[in-house]
């Protein structure tokens, strides 16, 4: 089993949160929340997914 990993929880809760916000300017009718909610959530994941492809390569060598 892998060790606990604190980058890829902020990530998790990050991207959580950016869901969240979007469910909240829905709620609002605010088209610019939600852009930039999705923008947000989009560059989070990427972000993690970023990094977690980084960590694999510095494991195999």
């Amino acid at each position: 089993m892998n060790s606990f990993q604190p980058v890829f929880l902020f990530f998790a809760v990050l991207a959580a949160a950016c869901i969240m916000a979007i469910g909240i300017f829905i709620a609002e009718r605010s088209l610019l929340g939600i852009i930039f909610s999705l923008i947000a959530l989009l560059a989070t994941m990427g972000a993690g997914f970023m990094t977690k492809k980084r960590m694999r390569k510095k494991e195999e060598i």
